[in-house]
This record gives C-alpha cells, structure tokens and sequence, in this order.
C-alpha cells in the first residue's frame, strides 16, 4: 500500500452523479482551492457501505463550512449510483445525498491511490484529506468489514487548518478548542508539562 501523503493527489476525470442528481464530468483540479476529503468504498448496494455514505453526507454541511468538499468513489457506475441514490433509506437505498459519487468503471482511480484489492475486484476503504494546493495531507484506508468514523475526519480538517492557521502541531487526541504544541524543543517540553498525564 502506497503512502501518499505529502505527494501531489493523484489527478483524476470521471462521470459523477452529482448532489442535485445529474451526470457530470468531475476532476480533482475542479476543486482546487478546497480541501477535500476522498474516500471509497467497495461497491453500491452493499452493507457497510450505506452507513459510511450517509453519515458522510449528515455531515455535509460542516465540511462545507470549512471550505471542504466530499467525494465519495466507488467501481460503480454513474447510472449504478443514480438508482442507489434513488432507493428508500429503508430499503437499503442511500437517498439524495449532499456529495457528488464518482463512478470509476475502470478501476484506474482506486489503482492511482493504490487501494485496489489484489484480485482487482473492488477498492478498499480508503479516504484521503487533500488540501488546498493538491497535496495529501493525510490517509487512512481500512478493510472491508471495518466502517471509518465521519467525525475523525472532520477532526483531521480541523487539525490541518489549525495547523496551518497558527503554525502550531496537533498533539495526541487535539481537537478544536485544545492547546496546539509549538514545533520545537521547548514546545515540547511545555506542552507535556501540563498535558502528559492527560493524554
């Protein structure tokens, strides 16, 4: 498995379904000047799958309102997505979601962010924080069976933005509204000075 943080995000060009339901050709570049969170998924209609999509997408507007976009990517068609996006909740459909899903019939964007199973099948649960220059900046991909938690990564968006804001670092468990850790000797020894036993 490739690490790709601190690597240029791999670009990619692709039909989408988008939040208002049409079809629309998406490029990573469209969205340059906004973080953006990427993440597949295995397959449509499937079991882990709709928890993650729709808990991606009660979200939507927090990622929005840090100038972060959601796109979800799976092996899936455009139209295989659409008629997802057309069942019920409580049929195991994923209703109209906030985000656009990108179809990747040919595999060549989960083969990009290497998390393409071995037999070529499906894409692994990969998600990848890109920031506003195309650069990722973090990823975490999980197996199959194991679903990814929407409030670390937003947690993750606000650790880059912290960081980025004030040029502090983010120390064990951060989040807003935590001290940051200045990235130095003293920094260090400071923040542990006060935090160590709290970790």
């Amino acid at each position: 498995m490739a690490v790709l943080v601190g690597r240029e995000a791999p670009e990619f060009q692709a039909q989408a379904v988008m939040p208002d339901g049409s079809f629309q050709e998406l490029s990573l570049s469209d969205m340059r000047g906004k973080y953006v969170v990427l993440f597949f998924y295995p397959l449509d209609f499937t079991f882990v799958c709709p928890s993650e999509i729709i808990a991606f997408s009660n979200h939507c507007a927090q990622f929005k309102e840090r100038n972060c976009e959601v796109v979800g990517v799976s092996i899936d068609s455009q139209f295989t997505h659409h008629a997802w996006r057309n069942t019920k909740v409580e049929d195991g459909g994923i209703g109209a979601i906030g985000y656009p899903l990108v179809a990747d019939l040919t595999k060549s964007i989960a083969r990009d962010y290497d998390v393409l199973l071995d037999d070529g099948s499906v894409a692994y649960r990969g998600l990848f924080l890109i920031d506003k220059e195309g650069q990722v900046r973090h990823q975490v991909v999980n197996d199959l069976p194991l679903g990814r938690n929407v409030h670390e990564a937003l947690r993750m968006v606000d650790a880059l933005q912290f960081h980025e804001e004030n040029g502090e670092v983010c120390p064990a468990n951060w989040n807003p509204g935590k001290k940051g850790m200045k990235p130095d000797a003293e920094g260090v020894a400071s923040y542990l000075a006060e935090n160590a036993k709290s970790l």
